[in-house]
């Protein structure tokens, strides 16, 4: 890599629809290229959703804010947003020769698709209350919506592609979140706190009903529209909650005054993340992030129905279908630490290893899988040939053999996750 490239400064580049920004580098090596057997610097794509943060990854990533949010950074081949390796999209560069971009195994797997999807997530205010299908119920879905004539882009479509989306969120900053419906006693209890007396009803079904069964009747209650009048009641009591157990639903009712899910949000639990500290979230399980930035690897989908807190299309009707109603705990993803951070989720396909790379040993990243690696932090090389600083990825084909990272810095890596899942 030349000197040009070892100097370039990372800059945000706002695309002529005024919707896509996409952070590239000016230098040497942003000329177009598409070896596959060398790594592939990506230009990758931000996506400015309104719950995003302006300043967050600025700060992170040495970049100029643009002003609006910058809330997802998409590094990937989704066909919704690729990023670009060599100049071309990365979904059209695997479908070129995909043993060489996958390997043989994930090509036999997958297809001629990559199967995972890696963002880097800057939460300014609570994204929308959601779940995610299971495989089958997205290819139906999928397949509905399909056979109906709905666009793809359409704002009422719900399956924007036939994959389900497994999940998992490491935290680079404290981050935290709604996960998975609490045990329907602590809600009672919570709902109780409100001093709310039109709440009665759903306390009694929540203290008396089997725990899946209060959940459905509570949660189906709380979003229909003869509840209103009641949800008016909850927001109120919530606006007054600025800390305690409270607190932060009262932030949710502050965010998205008079939306249906702020009542809703009061199921769930609320978890919290320590930097390093990774959240794996399955089919069914509902949630909303609420702040901090995150690094999110999922299966490559963007398939997400939504019953509140958002301005996006929202299908109460599928969402009840798809959701677990089962009170669960939060999936907390415990690292392996062999040499690096290792986070193997039960997915199939992706796992994410963390690097704390202190400039004196570096570590040996296999050859055979496709592999997207992200500098969040400092510096990191790759071999003698692509130098990453923060906000900076580049694709490893699997063609490429094993090579070594070094630096100084925080670097993730994502890759296919366990065939055996």
């Amino acid at each position: 890599m030349g000197p040009a490239a070892a100097t370039a400064r990372p800059r945000v580049r706002v695309r002529g629809d005024g919707v896509l920004r996409s952070i590239t580098t000016i230098g040497a090596d942003a000329v177009p290229q598409s070896d596959l057997t060398a790594p592939l610097r990506l230009v990758t794509v931000i996506r400015p959703y309104d719950w995003g943060s302006v300043s967050a990854l600025p700060e992170l990533f040495g970049t100029e804010p643009t002003g609006e949010p910058q809330a997802e950074l998409w590094m990937g081949a989704h066909p919704g947003a690729p990023s670009l390796a060599g100049g071309v999209p990365l979904n059209e560069l695997i479908a070129r020769d995909p043993v060489a971009a996958l390997g043989e195994r994930t090509a036999a797997r997958f297809g001629a698709a990559l199967p995972y999807l890696l963002k880097v997530l800057a939460i300014e205010r609570p994204l929308s209350l959601q779940v995610h299908p299971t495989a089958e119920q997205a290819r139906a879905g999928y397949a509905a919506e399909t056979a109906r004539g709905i666009p793809l882009d359409d704002f009422a479509r719900t399956y924007k592609d036939a994959s389900h989306k497994p999940e998992m969120v490491c935290a680079v900053t404290p981050f935290h979140g709604l996960c998975g419906f609490r045990d329907p006693a602590a809600t009672a209890d919570l709902l109780d706190g409100l001093g709310v007396p039109g709440l009665a009803p759903w306390i009694a079904t929540l203290r008396g009903a089997e725990p899946a069964r209060a959940v459905r009747e509570v949660f189906a209650a709380m979003l229909d529209d003869a509840a209103r009048p009641l949800r008016a009641e909850i927001e109120r009591a919530l606006l007054d909650r600025h800390d305690g157990d409270q607190a932060v639903y009262g932030d949710i009712a502050r965010a998205y005054p008079g939306d249906p899910g702020i009542a809703a949000a009061l199921l769930l639990n609320h978890v919290s993340l320590r930097p390093g500290e990774a959240l794996y979230l399955g089919a069914g399980v509902p949630h909303a992030y609420l702040g901090g930035i995150g690094v999110e690897i999922m299966a490559n989908s963007d398939n997400v129905l939504r019953c509140g807190l958002t301005s996006k299309h929202v299908d109460v009707p599928e969402l009840m279908r798809v959701v677990d109603f089962a009170p669960s705990e939060p999936f907390l993803v415990e690292p392996a630490h062999e040499g690096a951070y290792a986070y193997r989720p039960p997915a199939a396909e992706f796992g994410l290893t963390r690097y704390e790379l202190t400039g004196e040993e570096a570590a040996v990243l296999p050859g055979g899988v496709p592999q997207i690696v992200l500098c969040v932090e400092g510096e990191g090389r790759l071999g003698d040939e692509l130098t990453l600083r923060p906000g900076q990825s580049a694709f490893v084909p699997a063609a490429v053999p094993s090579m070594l990272l070094s630096g100084k810095g925080t670097i993730y890596r994502a890759q296919p996750g366990d065939f055996t899942m």
